[in-house]
């Protein structure tokens, strides 16, 4: 990796710590939004906080910072690989923000954006895997686990079986969907005592 690539990593990471939640509802409430709903500054905090139309708007533009990640370590970058250390740093970036003393979201909306354009295949079959949670549960956490394993073993899967991915894509996809995983360690203890909310905030949800 060159002195540029680490320059485009790291400017990636700087794009993904933008905190759109925060400032969206801060702009609306004058709050901070982890210190609503269930704590999460991410697009579905917003949504039961702040309703459909500000949660979509968080999502779009947490999403679109990561692809922007993805296009311009691809474009710029010395390796192939570029697009994937791009998308994972944006996604570092959105669970860790320095913007908020890396208090962030848990990256899904991001990690939906960066590997979109990376591994489409693997990243529509977690898309599907996470609506049918939420069409049978509508536990967005668990939908988002269920997701993100989804996204990073059939991702390293094409890479043994069919070789559509390089190596380090696949390892730097699936080091993410685990990332993404942990970040929900909370949703996990709340959904085995089940506590955990679903979809529109129903349940006991503690706070991150």
């Amino acid at each position: 990796m060159s002195f540029r690539d680490l320059l485009l990593v790291l400017l990636a990471y700087c794009l993904g710590s933008m905190p759109f939640a925060f400032v969206i509802t801060r702009w609306r409430t004058g709050r901070d939004i982890r210190e609503m709903g269930s704590g999460n500054a991410g697009a579905t905090n917003v949504l039961r906080t702040q309703g459909k139309l500000l949660g979509l708007l968080t999502l779009l533009l947490d999403a679109g910072k990561a692809a922007l990640s993805v296009w311009f370590c691809r474009k710029w970058g010395s390796a192939e690989w570029m697009g994937a250390a791009g998308g994972a740093a944006a996604v570092v970036g959105h669970c860790f923000p320095f913007s908020l003393q890396f208090r962030g979201g848990k990256g899904v909306a991001s990690g939906l954006g960066a590997f979109l354009f990376i591994a489409p295949l693997p990243t529509l079959l977690a898309l599907a895997a996470f609506l049918l949670e939420i069409l049978a549960l509508r536990f967005v956490s668990l939908g988002s686990i269920l997701g993100s394993l989804t996204f990073g073993f059939s991702l390293l899967a094409f890479h043994l079986i069919k070789g559509w991915y390089s190596l380090p894509t696949a390892l730097l996809g699936l080091g993410t969907a685990l990332l993404l995983v942990a970040r929900h360690h909370r949703n996990i203890r709340n959904l085995l005592k089940g506590t955990e909310s679903t979809l529109w905030g129903r349940g006991k949800e503690k706070r991150p």
